[in-house]
C-alpha cells in the first residue's frame, strides 16, 4: 500500500540475518520505481532478543516509523498470532512473513508461497503437476506445497524425515485443497515415489554451504521430469547441477528468493517491481558473494 509520507522504512527480524540479501533486493529495485526507501535488518542473536520479543519489535517499529516488516525464522508462526488481519492464504498456512502497517492494525501476508508459485510460472512454465513429489515438510515445504496445489497440482506426495511432520502438512493441504490427492510417503520409499514422478521439489537444507549432500539421487529421476530446490546458497547445488547434467528442466532456489522479495515489495508499496531486473540483481549479489568467498575480485 502507498505510504502516506511518500517514504518507506521497512525491516527484517529474525536469526542470522546479517547477511541476508533481501536489504539488497529492495533497495535497489525501489531505487528503479523511484522511491525513497530504506531497508533495515533486527537480527535476533545479535541484539540479545528471544523470539518471543517479536509482539514487541513489531510495535516499536511500527512507534519508529516503520511501514512494514518482514519475518523470518524463527517468527513466522509467531507473527502469525499478533496480527489483526491475516491474508486468507497466510491463514491457511499459519505463518506470516510480512506484516505491513495498515491504518487499521496489522495486515499479516505469506509472500514465501507466492514466490514459489511465481518461479514455477517464470522458471518451469510447461512443467507437468501430474504427480509431484516434495522432499522435505518444514516451513519452507509448507509454501511449495501450498503453491503447488493452488496451482494445481494433481498429485502431491509428502515425504520427511520425520513423518509425523509429513501427516501433519498433509492434513491441513487435505483440508485446502480437497479435490487434489495428497498423500505422505515414507522417507524409506522414496526412490520409488521419484521414480514415478512427473516433477520433484526438494525443500530440506540439505545442499546449503553448511550442509553439504543430496536428498535423494538425482539417478532415480524419470527421464521427463522436472527438479526444483529451494536453496539458493549455492545457487548450484549437487542437486541442481547433477540433475542438469542429466538433461532436467531445474528451478533452482534463487527463483523463489527472488519471488517473495518481489511479492513483498508489491505489497509494501503498491507498486508493480520489475521481476527480471531483480533477478539479475539477486544473481549479481550471490555471483560477488561466491567470488569473494572464493577469493577472487568481482567482475
Amino acid at each position: 500500500m502507498p505510504s502516506s509520507t511518500g517514504r518507506y522504512l521497512v525491516g527484517l527480524i529474525g536469526e542470522g540475518i546479517t547477511a541476508s540479501l533481501t536489504p539488497a533486493m529492495h533497495e535497489a529495485e525501489a531505487a528503479e520505481l523511484g522511491l525513497d526507501y530504506e531497508y533495515r535488518t533486527f537480527d535476533l542473536i545479535e541484539l540479545g532478543r528471544p523470539a518471543g520479543d517479536v509482539a514487541a519489535m513489531l510495535a516499536e517499529a511500527r512507534a519508529g516509523g516503520f511501514a512494514a516488516m518482514n519475518i523470518t525464522h524463527p517468527c513466522k508462526q509467531l507473527a502469525a498470532e499478533l496480527v489483526d488481519e491475516l491474508d486468507t492464504d497466510a491463514a491457511r498456512l499459519g505463518a506470516v512473513n510480512l506484516v505491513v502497517y495498515g491504518e487499521a492494525g496489522l495486515v499479516g501476508y505469506n509472500t514465501d508461497w507466492m514466490g514459489f508459485r511465481d518461479a514455477l510460472a517464470n522458471g518451469l512454465p510447461t512443467a507437468s503437476l501430474e504427480h509431484v513429489v516434495q522432499v522435505g515438510c518444514g516451513g519452507a515445504g509448507a509454501a511449495t506445497a501450498y503453491a503447488l496445489l493452488a496451482q494445481g497440482a494433481e498429485r502431491l506426495e509428502l515425504s520427511d524425515v520425520d513423518p509425523a511432520r509429513a501427516e501433519e502438512l498433509a492434513s491441513r493441504m487435505r483440508t485446502h485443497f480437497p479435490r487434489q490427492a495428497v498423500e505422505t510417503s515414507p522417507h524409506d520409499d522414496l526412490a520409488a515415489g521419484i521414480a514415478r514422478a512427473s516433477g520433484v521439489v526438494h525443500a530440506t537444507p540439505l545442499g546449503m554451504l553448511h550442509h553439504p549432500g543430496l536428498a535423494f539421487d538425482p539417478d532415480l529421476l524419470r527421464e521427463d521430469a522436472w527438479v526444483a530446490d529451494v536453496v539458493y546458497r549455492p545457487l548450484e547445488t549437487e542437486l541442481v547441477r547433477r540433475s542438469l547434467e542429466r538433461g532436467h528442466p531445474v528451478l533452482d532456489g534463487g527463483r523463489m528468493a527472488v519471488g517473495q522479495a518481489c511479492a513483498s515489495l508489491r505489497i509494501i508499496t503498491g507498486t508493480s517491481p520489475d521481476r527480471g531486473r531483480m533477478e539479475h540483481h539477486f544473481r549479481a549479489l550471490i555471483s560477488a558473494e561466491e567470488q569473494s568467498a572464493a577469493g577472487g575480485s568481482p567482475q
